[in-house]
């Protein structure tokens, strides 16, 4: 049993009876919350190992309360919303959120992404600066990638752009965020710079470029680092 506890906010009477039921079932307790509020309070007093949100919530917007749960629980939390529009995939994942699954979504697949939030939530506390997706290593302290202790030369921006992805492993990481952090001095930051850029890494990365593995399209978001830490 894993006995880890999560914090279930939705308004919607039906959802926090499937959720229960689901996680439950895969031994998981669960704490519920209907309002932003009792959200904020329940994360404070219950000390969730992991929080599922919904955004449509009735005293505020959900998109507001990720930070909040995010800064006072300090736990993976996944957004499980109904609104599958690109920008608030995008504005959840860039305020904070590990995750986003779309309603109706199917239980397999939550607590598939529910497990893989968790690991690397623990495996990322106690990993330090390096990170591994399969037989890759990135050494985030040093700037240093290598495959089978066989150094992989990237350039500057190469790096940049990966070591971004390997800041967030397991999670996505928009384009925003990624153009940001590796074109900080450019005003007109433009996407295709970085399809270019992630192009040329997943040829020197990827056992197989064509059928990427370890750097994974979220399609008109971002992109996702599969790494085991």
């Amino acid at each position: 049993m894993t006995g880890q506890r999560i914090l279930v906010v939705d308004d919607d009477l039906h959802i926090r009876r499937l959720l229960h039921g689901t996680l439950s079932r895969a031994s998981y307790e669960v704490v519920e919350a209907k309002t932003g509020r009792e959200a904020l309070e329940r994360a404070a007093a219950d000390h969730p190992d992991a929080i599922l949100l919904d955004l449509g919530l009735p005293d505020r917007d959900g998109l507001e309360l990720v930070p909040l749960l995010k800064s006072q629980a300090k736990v993976p939390l996944l957004v499980v919303s109904a609104r599958d529009a690109t920008d608030d995939k995008v504005a959840a994942l860039d305020l904070g959120a590990d995750d986003y699954v779309t309603k109706p979504f199917d239980g397999e697949e939550l607590l598939a992404r529910l497990r893989a939030a968790l690991r690397h939530h623990v495996n990322a506390q106690g990993s330090g600066a390096i990170v591994r997706a399969g037989n890759l290593r990135i050494d985030l302290a040093n700037r240093h990638v290598s495959r089978d202790d066989v150094d992989i030369h990237l350039t500057r921006k190469e790096y940049e752009v990966f070591a971004e992805l390997a800041k967030a492993p397991g999670r996505v990481v928009t384009h925003t965020r990624i153009l940001e952090a590796a074109w900080p001095l450019e005003y007109d930051r433009k996407i295709e710079y970085l399809r270019i850029v992630i192009r040329n890494l997943r040829q020197k990365i990827e056992l197989d470029p064509a059928r990427p593995t370890v750097i994974t399209n979220e399609l008109g978001i971002g992109y996702r680092l599969l790494a085991d830490t």
